[in-house]
């Protein structure tokens, strides 16, 4: 009598060595407990734990026992950490998601981790994490800020069950003219700029300076999320903020990209600046000025938009101010002495007045608003006129 050949495959399999079922995807808890193990090898590691660990913020409990309905998976950027996240994963918390953030490899420890990453394992962070959440909520939705925006919308991109996306600055593509060079300078140039030693090369929350090779695998996402929206349209909610003076990023490519390439009718892109040419043509694109005398602002900057006025590190009262801008050794000895400063993005120079990095932004209460009201339009137990409602945020 013969064996049932289910029994025969599976003895051939054993004989074989290989494993009998797949591996389990890391979950959440996984995915934390490997950062803090590399966290903990920092010399300021009680504050880096604190501030630089993957988190999770839960929504007040509602029905099905607990169960979030939604839930937003946040990747950060090149160089930064999950401490990018810390004031919107609170608001979409209290707009009833389960938020998580997440710590990319290379990140969070020391710059010179970056010296040997690849993109594809901050891919592969971010698919077994899309994976984890969606075992504990109804609707997943991605976010992500510059690199990671590329990162999240690559993989939604291919997709169709996440259900929308919050770009923040993303970086689909650099305003560095040669940065599609970068892959192949990094085996030869380790650092652009050679770590001179006279300033820090990073803080708590993020890297002051960053291998060649991390600026090659930015390139790598970038390359890859344009071939992909080349190719077909994303077509679920985006909701996008961009800087019109964004000295790191192609801004004038996001507008086209955003009225081209993200079509549904209830995704907005907030644009911090003078209007844009031809915005009127996309009632979708809502214009907010980025020069605020009265508060000391010039110009927003690449990652001002993310945070809370309030913002313990990085508010207006804030204790990490950014003074190395790229103005000059007069300027920013002023600026680290406590002198009087304005606000802007990276480079500005303006007589007569010293700036230091804009940190924080004073649109963030509305901001956030608009936000949750353009990704509950992809919730299909939203509160009928949600979508009405979404549209006219915009013009407030």
């Amino acid at each position: 009598m013969k064996p049932p050949r289910a029994l025969l495959a599976l003895a051939l399999l054993l004989a074989a060595g290989a494993p009998a079922h797949a591996e389990a995807a890391p979950s959440f808890s996984d995915h934390r407990r490997d950062a803090l193990e590399r966290l903990r090898a920092r010399p300021d590691a009680e504050a880096a734990l604190a501030l630089n660990a993957p988190r999770e913020w839960r929504p007040a409990p509602a029905g099905r026992g607990g169960r979030p309905r939604k839930g937003i998976l946040l990747v950060h950027g090149l160089g930064d950490s999950p401490w990018s996240f810390h004031d919107i994963a609170q608001n979409l918390a209290a707009g009833g998601y389960l938020v998580r953030t997440v710590l990319l490899p290379g990140h969070g420890t020391r710059p010179e981790d970056l010296l040997d990453v690849d993109v594809e394992q901050w891919r592969q962070v971010v698919r077994e994490q899309v994976a984890a959440l969606s075992g504990d909520v109804d609707r997943v939705y991605l976010g992500g800020f510059s690199t990671g925006a590329n990162l999240v919308t690559e993989y939604a991109h291919g997709d169709d069950a996440i259900a929308g996306l919050a770009l923040f600055s993303p970086a689909l593509k650099s305003a560095m003219p040669l940065d599609w060079a970068t892959p192949l300078i990094a085996p030869f140039r380790p650092w652009l700029l050679t770590p001179d030693g006279r300033r820090p090369l990073q803080s708590t929350v993020r890297y002051f300076a960053v291998p060649t090779n991390g600026f090659a695998q930015f390139y790598r996402s970038s390359e890859a999320v344009r071939r992909r929206l080349d190719a077909r349209p994303y077509e679920k909610p985006v909701f996008m903020v961009v800087a019109r003076h964004d000295s790191v990023l192609d801004a004038g490519y996001l507008l086209d990209t955003f009225r081209t390439r993200f079509t549904h009718p209830a995704s907005r892109l907030v644009w911090y600046g003078e209007p844009p040419d031809l915005s009127g043509d996309d009632p979708r694109v809502v214009v907010r000025p980025d020069r605020l005398p009265e508060r000391r602002i010039s110009r927003f900057s690449h990652m001002g938009i993310l945070f809370s006025p309030a913002n313990r590190l990085y508010g207006e009262a804030g204790t990490q101010r950014i003074c190395s801008n790229g103005q000059g050794e007069a300027a920013l000895e002023a600026c680290e002495r406590g002198a009087e400063v304005w606000y802007a993005d990276w480079g500005y120079r303006e007589p007569g007045r010293i700036h230091a990095r804009l940190t924080f932004n004073p649109y963030f209460a509305w901001q956030s608003s608009l936000m949750r009201a353009v990704l509950d339009t992809a919730d299909p137990a939203r509160p009928a006129g949600r979508e009405a409602r979404a549209s006219g945020a915009a013009d407030r």
